[in-house]
């Protein structure tokens, strides 16, 4: 059976990226990427769950590759099939998911979902055109350059297929082919070993060709997790940027103003030295501190976003040098075995620490910090205390009038932390610490979910 050529296309790892630009005009469009990525990387998972299957039999390597598809778009129909003529021994040649239920008899087929199917076996060259009618998206499956079928679906309600959504389902697909045919030469070799070298020179070149694509996928895999833990350094960034234009320039231009007042006051009044002296006392302190906040801004922006990533312990270490002036001296201690969380569980704890840091150097001017993680076997506890002057009652209550009724955003820090917290089914508490200061505690039960509630 021959198929018409179609168009090169760029290579479907190259869509799974980050964004092409990074000036504040993009953010919005850095969300969305962001948000896309922890999809990517979920779906992967799912891809790498389906590939083990292959021992299983092509039953079952289908059904999981169908399910992780329908999954990744929240689809209500999603469609697996193999174009007549390709891949002759491939069983089943289509899968449907509707509902969470899985067909193949094709008399149970719903009409809406048929005219698909017809075109994936008839023409699945056409599976990789832009349009697969309304509300429906389509992807080719290739072998060897050549179309031998495909996936179409409908997606959820409220689901915007991107170039990387449809950068998957080909993922899938492909994988799906190059499985099922692998299953099928490894199944009659084993039934029929022996009987001509063709066929086994065949499996051993299919074999191969798999395991080239399933490091391929472990390899992307890594880097897109690598890119997440990297995020979370550059949103404290960011966040220290704004800190820098809403607090440092007011700072400036208050002790412009008290500078040029006293300046005025003297030539015009011609005495009064002692309360001159006591305004510019005030206008010096008001520039001691902006020069302190800059210098703790320019420290942190000056670290790379290309630091390579690594498990909390490790981040956690980075991080105490990232937000802090360098006269604030911060220790990292780690109880007990450390053990892997999902990466958005990391990400918000990483994140809580670099706020919880920041505020110490920043609001209570410490000079000692103990940054303290401890492993349990039903929990995790992140405690962050200072010698600073802070004063915990006084922050306990800013964080209740903060998250009733605080517009102005002064105490959002605090709202947002606790809000982190409890996406991970946690608590977060705020007393003095044995170092005179502030000692911020979060506790997290465990098992977490695979994948906890996005964060902040």
């Amino acid at each position: 059976m021959s198929f018409p050529e179609r168009p090169p296309r760029a290579a479907d790892l190259g869509v799974l990226t980050g964004l092409r630009s990074g000036k504040r005009s993009y953010y919005p469009a850095y969300v969305r990427s962001t948000e896309r990525l922890e999809r990517t990387v979920e779906a992967l998972d799912g891809i790498s769950r389906a590939l083990v299957r292959t021992a299983e039999g092509p039953r079952a390597l289908v059904e999981a590759v169908v399910r992780a598809a329908a999954e990744h778009l929240q689809a209500r129909w999603l469609l697996l099939a193999v174009a007549d003529g390709a891949l002759r021994a491939a069983r089943p040649r289509f899968l449907l998911y509707a509902d969470d239920v899985l067909i193949d008899d094709e008399t149970r087929v719903p009409a809406e979902v048929r005219e698909h199917l017809h075109v994936l076996r008839t023409r699945p060259w056409e599976a990789g055109a832009p349009d697969g009618g309304p509300g429906w998206v389509r992807a080719p499956m290739t072998l060897d350059g050549e179309p031998v079928g495909g996936i179409a679906a409908q997606p959820g309600v409220g689901v915007e297929v991107a170039d990387t959504d449809l950068a998957i389902l080909r993922v899938l697909a492909n994988q799906a082919a190059v499985a099922v045919h692998n299953t099928y030469l490894f199944h009659a070799a084993a039934t029929l070993r022996g009987r001509t070298e063709e066929l086994s020179e065949a499996a051993e070149r299919q074999a191969r060709d798999l395991a080239a694509r399933n490091a391929e996928l472990a390899e992307t895999q890594a880097r897109l997790l690598e890119a997440l833990q990297r995020q979370a350094l550059d949103d404290e960034r960011r966040r220290i940027a704004r800190e820098l234009h809403d607090s440092v320039t007011q700072y400036v231009l208050s002790a412009g103003m008290t500078v040029e007042v006293c300046r005025a006051e003297l030539e015009a009044l011609g005495g009064r030295p002692k309360e001159i002296a006591e305004r510019l006392a005030g206008a010096k302190d008001l520039n001691r501190q902006a020069v302190e906040r800059l210098r703790a801004a320019i420290y942190a922006l000056h670290r790379t976003s290309q630091e390579p990533a690594g498990p909390l312990p490790v981040m956690l270490q980075r991080l105490s040098t990232v937000h802090l002036t360098t006269d604030l001296d911060v220790r990292v201690r780690v109880d007990g075995s450390p053990l892997p969380l999902p990466g958005g569980a990391e990400q918000s704890l990483l994140r809580l620490t670099g706020e919880a840091l920041f505020n110490s150097a920043t609001h209570g001017r410490a000079g000692r910090a103990l940054v303290r993680l401890r492993y349990r076997p039903d929990s995790v506890v992140l405690t962050v205390s200072d010698d600073g002057g802070g004063d915990p009652a006084q922050l306990r209550r800013a964080l209740r009038i903060s998250r009733a009724t605080d517009l102005s955003g002064r105490h959002r820090g605090l709202a947002n932390m606790v809000a982190r917290t409890e996406e991970l089914g946690g608590k977060l508490s705020i007393r003095r610490s044995g170092m005179g200061g502030v000692l911020l505690r979060v506790d997290i039960p465990l098992p977490l979910p695979e994948h906890p509630g996005e964060s902040r």
